[in-house]
C-alpha cells in the first residue's frame, strides 16, 4: 500500500511523512477514524514507506523488492495481531501451527480484497459467525516475544494491532510495559475505529493519528478514476456513502439499494396492516445472519432521517434516490410526523441494541413492527 493509492487525506499523508523526514515519528501510534475511513491504509501506507528502499520525498517508490513484499504482506520485520476465535483456557498457550499460519494467510487475503473493511468483514470473511473474538494475553505474549528477537534486516520492527478494541484486559495489560518501553527501532501501530473501548493506560502511551472520514469529493474521484463506476453514478454514490470508503463499495454492488427497498416494503406492510405478511418477514429476518439483521436495521436508521428531514423541508440533505425519494416524499408529513420520527428513532435504536445483545430476532422485528404500525396509525 501507497500513499498514492489512499484517496485524498493530503494533511495526514504530510504530517506521517514529515514526522519521518525529522525523525518525530512516536513509537506507538494509534490509527483512530471512523468506519470506512483510511485508519487501515495510512498505517500500511506508513510501514511500506518505512521499509522503501528507494523512497521519494512524498511516497515509497512502489518497485523494489521491500515494497513489492508489502504489496503482498509479507515483510518479515512486520507483524500482525488482530482478533481470531476466543479458545478454551487450556488451548490458549498452544495451538497448532498450521493453524496460525492458515489465520494470518487469511488475514493478509483479506485485508488485500478488503483493505477498507471493518470487524463484520473480517467475521465474513473467515466464517466466524456467531463465535467470540478476542486477542488473548497467549496472543500478547507472541507478541512481545516477536518483538524481543532482532530485525530480521536492520530496520524497524513493527507490530500493527488491527482493532485493539478486542484486547483482552489481560493481554492489554501484558503490552503496557513494551509499548510504554519499546526495544530500539520498534514501533506499535494500532488501528482502531473504537478508540473509546480501549483502556486509558493504553490511549496514553499512544500518539494519536485522526484518519478523517472522506470527502464526496474524494470519493467521487476514487471511484471514477479506478473505473468502478461511471461518473455520474460515483457522484450520487459518493453523496450515499457520507465519507465512508466501504459503504461506497457496498453500494457499487447494489447491497444498500436492495435494503432500502426491503425497508421500504416493510414499512408499506405496517401502514396496510398487513399481519400476516410481517410475521412472515419477521421468520425471513429470524434467519439471516445477525450481521444482515444490524445492517437492516441501520438502513432503517437511515430512511427515518431522510424522513425527518423532508418533514423539515430540507431537501438538499436528502441522500436517497428516484424510487426512494418518492417513497420518503408520501411518507413524510402525510403518514409520519416529526413526532413520529423522533419515537421512529428510539425504536430503531432500541432494537438495535437489543440485537447486539442476543436478543431473540423474530421477537425484535415483530416488536419493532408493531411500533410502526402504531405510529402510522395515529396520524
Amino acid at each position: 500500500m501507497q500513499f498514492a493509492e489512499i484517496p485524498g487525506l493530503p494533511e495526514t499523508k504530510e504530517k506521517l511523512i514529515n514526522a519521518v523526514k525529522f525523525n518525530h515519528l512516536a513509537h506507538a501510534l494509534l490509527f483512530h477514524g471512523p468506519e470506512g475511513s483510511a485508519n487501515l491504509t495510512m498505517a500500511l501506507a506508513l510501514a511500506t514507506f518505512l521499509y522503501c528502499e528507494n523512497r521519494t520525498e512524498t511516497d515509497s517508490c512502489g518497485t523494489c523488492a521491500s515494497c513489492q513484499r508489502m504489496k503482498r504482506l509479507v515483510m518479515p520485520d512486520l507483524n500482525f495481531a488482530f482478533p481470531v476465535i476466543a479458545k478454551s483456557k487450556e488451548d490458549d498457550d498452544g495451538g497448532d501451527e498450521d493453524e496460525k499460519t492458515d489465520v494470518l494467510s487469511s488475514w493478509r487475503k483479506f485485508v488485500t480484497a478488503q483493505p477498507y473493511g471493518n470487524v463484520h468483514d473480517f467475521i465474513y470473511f473467515n466464517g466466524f459467525e456467531k463465535k467470540q473474538l478476542n486477542i488473548s494475553k497467549a496472543a500478547a505474549r507472541k507478541m512481545i516475544q516477536a518483538l524481543s528477537l532482532m530485525s530480521f534486516e536492520g530496520g524497524y520492527k513493527i507490530m500493527l494491532i488491527w482493532a485493539p478494541e478486542f484486547l483482552h484486559p489481560s493481554a492489554a495489560n501484558a503490552l503496557l510495559k513494551i509499548i510504554e518501553e519499546p526495544p530500539a527501532k520498534t514501533l506499535f501501530m494500532l488501528v482502531t475505529s473504537q478508540a473509546d473501548q480501549l483502556l486509558t493506560t493504553i490511549l496514553s502511551r499512544t500518539q494519536k493519528i485522526m484518519v478523517r472520514a472522506f470527502s464526496d469529493d474524494e470519493i467521487k474521484g476514487y471511484l471514477a478514476s479506478t473505473g468502478l463506476c461511471d461518473s455520474k453514478a460515483a457522484e450520487q454514490i459518493a453523496m450515499l456513502a457520507d465519507g465512508n470508503l466501504r459503504e461506497a463499495y457496498r453500494m457499487i454492488d447494489q447491497v444498500e439499494d436492495k435494503q432500502v427497498s426491503q425497508v421500504r416494503d416493510w414499512f408499506r406492510l405496517c401502514a396496510t396492516k398487513n399481519l400476516k405478511e410481517i410475521f412472515e418477514e419477521a421468520d425471513r429476518f429470524h434467519k439471516v445472519d445477525k450481521e444482515a439483521q444490524k445492517s437492516l436495521l441501520l438502513t432503517g436508521l437511515n430512511v427515518a432521517r431522510e424522513i425527518l428531514l423532508k418533514n423539515f423541508d430540507l431537501d438538499q440533505l436528502l441522500r436517497t434516490t428516484e424510487d426512494d425519494r418518492r417513497f420518503i416524499d408520501n411518507i413524510s408529513k402525510k403518514v409520519l410526523n416529526e413526532d413520529h420520527v423522533v419515537k421512529l428513532y428510539e425504536s430503531f435504536n432500541q432494537a438495535h441494541y437489543h440485537l447486539e445483545r442476543n436478543g431473540n430476532a423474530k421477537m425484535i422485528f415483530t416488536d419493532l413492527s408493531m411500533d410502526i404500525l402504531l405510529m402510522m396509525s395515529k396520524k
